[in-house]
């Protein structure tokens, strides 16, 4: 395996959307696909349809809501966290963490926070506050790191198509952004931005007001890289037809390409 394609996608119902997530990892065929809000619980989970693709998998399901997947072709991911250090007593399931190709995956889930202010959006600084404070462990652990997932944050003003309509949502609040940029300060790379620093790059799209024809998008699934990672970024992309497809979910997945040589 000369490159290493790492995906992150948030499916939006694994179940009801699970042609289309076979219709992905067939046509892109990524070596790790990262998932999230999967909203089936751990017995609904689709796994003889996903070996059946020709991929492992672990997961950690809840009833309606949440819900984060690793998916390996040809292997099997080894667990390594279930749970974000420091939210032991949260029964939402964000976060899932494994060894896989030799590398670290974090799947993330973070926090929508709407509305704010409000208790939802308290959960969501706090659980931010928590994914700082261990994503430092992991940089200081030396492993090859990547944090994948859906953020629920954008990050700048360039990272939407129209930021006025949004100036109150929980995405883009100054409280959001900062911990994000918290987050890169500590040393993590942001790949999609990284390759494409100048351009106009929207990983979902809402349901609403024909936002997916006009292009109406954010950037809030993102790929962040420990420093060793980084150096061997080749490619970074959006899978932007997923999104055009029949009852399709309102993200598209988002990958990158390791140079392993």
């Amino acid at each position: 395996m000369d490159r290493l394609k790492i995906a992150t996608f948030n499916i939006n119902g694994i179940r009801s959307r699970l042609p289309a997530l076979l219709q992905w990892l067939d046509q892109e065929a990524p070596d790790v696909a990262c998932l999230q809000e999967l909203k089936a619980q751990e017995a609904s989970f689709p796994i003889d349809e996903i070996r059946a693709a020709g991929y492992g998998a672990i997961w950690q399901g809840q009833k309606s809501w949440n819900g984060v997947a690793i998916l390996a072709r040809g292997s099997d991911p080894i667990e390594s966290r279930r749970g974000l250090p420091g939210m032991e007593d949260d029964p939402q399931s964000r976060y899932l963490e494994a060894a896989v190709h030799g590398v670290l995956v974090g799947c993330l889930y973070l926090p929508n926070g709407n509305p704010q202010p409000g208790p939802k959006f308290d959960y969501k600084l706090e659980w931010f506050d928590c994914l700082i404070g261990y994503a430092q462990r992991l940089l200081d652990s030396g492993h090859p790191v990547v944090l994948a997932g859906d953020y629920n944050v954008v990050p700048t003003d360039e990272d939407i198509y129209n930021p006025r309509s949004w100036r109150k949502d929980a995405l883009l609040q100054p409280e959001s952004r900062e911990r994000f940029a918290r987050l890169l300060a500590q040393g993590w790379t942001d790949a999609l931005r990284a390759k494409y620093p100048n351009e106009r790059l929207y990983t979902f799209w809402d349901y609403f007001r024909q936002h997916w024809q006009k292009n109406s998008g954010l950037r809030i699934d993102h790929l962040l890289l420990s420093p060793d990672v980084a150096a061997r970024l080749h490619d970074a992309g959006v899978d932007r037809w997923v999104r055009d497809q029949p009852h399709a979910s309102d993200h598209a997945p988002t990958w990158i390409e390791l140079d392993l040589a």
